[in-house]
């Protein structure tokens, strides 16, 4: 997955439950970096419920990607999995009612791949 022409994270973990904790540390720090800390607990639960979707499918290990523009984040958690069946869409309301502005699944050859969409407030400027 590339992202481009905005500030960018990505993480390779081990696809495994503690890989949650991981990952939501991992994006609440650069989010945090960035400037933004409004959206804390909205950012922590899409996250947790995005990787743990992610762990949830079998693969060895789950990749979570990170990006901003216009106030916005997307956060991506992919599987790894490859040979999962059309992509599922059950988790699309649960992250709805989490906070997604937006959200979406769709599986490859490479796994499943889920995102959400979280509005952010303006950075803090630090003078």
């Amino acid at each position: 997955m590339q992202i481009r022409n905005r500030r960018s994270a990505n993480w390779s973990l081990e696809a495994a439950p503690w890989s949650v904790s991981k990952a939501t540390g991992h994006v609440l720090d650069r989010l945090h970096e960035w400037g933004y800390r409004e959206a804390d607990q909205v950012a922590a639960d899409l996250t947790d419920l995005l990787v743990r979707t992610a762990v949830a499918d079998g693969g060895r290990r789950v990749s979570v990607h990170l990006a901003d523009q216009d106030r916005q984040a997307l956060i991506v958690a992919l599987s790894h999995q490859p040979g999962l069946a059309v992509a599922d869409d059950a988790v699309l309301p649960e992250l709805t009612a989490r906070g997604a502005a937006a959200c979406g699944t769709d599986t490859a050859d490479d796994g499943r791949r889920l995102w959400a969409i979280l509005a952010l407030q303006n950075p803090r400027r630090h003078v």
